[in-house]
């Protein structure tokens, strides 16, 4: 039976509707549960010979964690005028003023968009989009010197789960989300993926690179467990 992307499953117990999303793995050793806070859905993972039955069966046990964890989600919180969009972690107003020009610019400490406001949300998610290229070029050019490497390429993505990665050839991705966070937890997650460009591993080795390039190691994992789910749920969100 071929697996639908998503569906709704009725829980019986606690009582109430959830959002599954279906992922096989070629990977996985076993079926697992994950939340997915941009969805607000569980992703439930199978390992190549465990079926739809087997994910319900799990997903039915945990119930109770799931919807508490659902319901424990922040807000959505969308693009729109007169809504509050962070950036570097200060809270910014999204003014729209249709007879202005430029796109999405700062202006006293609004985020101003301009044009139709069929447009806003997509103009202010491109406009985070750039301000997080150019600070996170800005942040792995400074590290990487200071390590004597370069990377191949940086990407930005919208991703659901990993704030960055460091592929083997070395091109570094980073969620453009970032952008959202304090200065010091984007510092930490590129330099953490340009210390990658030295060390493929997590070793001794790898974790002297990070102290070398960032102090904020311990602060900035707390704060993106606490408040990650949050930057998932801000603007466009998957389907």
């Amino acid at each position: 039976m071929d697996l639908p992307d998503s569906e709704t499953i009725r829980l019986a117990a606690p009582p109430g509707d959830c959002r599954v999303q279906w992922r096989p793995s070629v990977r996985a050793r076993r079926v697992s549960l994950r939340i997915c806070p941009r969805a607000a859905a569980v992703v439930i993972i199978l390992p190549p010979r465990a079926g739809r039955r087997a994910g319900l069966a799990l997903l039915r046990a945990n119930g109770a964690w799931a919807m508490s964890r659902l319901a424990a989600l922040a807000p959505v919180a969308p693009f729109e005028a007169g809504g509050q969009v962070a950036i570097g972690g200060q809270e910014h107003e999204i003014r729209h003023d249709p007879a202005a020009r430029g796109g999405a610019f700062l202006h006293d400490g609004a985020l101003v968009v301009t044009g139709e406001a069929a447009f806003l949300a997509r103009r202010v998610a491109d406009f985070l989009r750039a301000e997080a290229g150019r600070r996170v070029g800005a942040l792995a050019a400074g590290h990487a010197a200071i390590l004597g490497v370069a990377p191949r390429a940086i990407r930005l993505k919208d991703t659901r789960s990993r704030w960055g990665s460091c592929a083997r050839d070395g091109t570094l991705a980073f969620s453009w989300r970032l952008v959202m966070a304090p200065g010091w937890v984007l510092d930490y997650v590129v330099a953490h993926e340009v210390a990658h460009l030295r060390e493929m591993n997590h070793s001794a080795r790898f974790w002297a690179h990070v102290a070398r390039l960032s102090p904020h190691r311990e602060a900035a994992v707390a704060w993106l467990r606490a408040h990650g789910p949050a930057l998932l749920r801000a603007g466009p969100r998957a389907g």
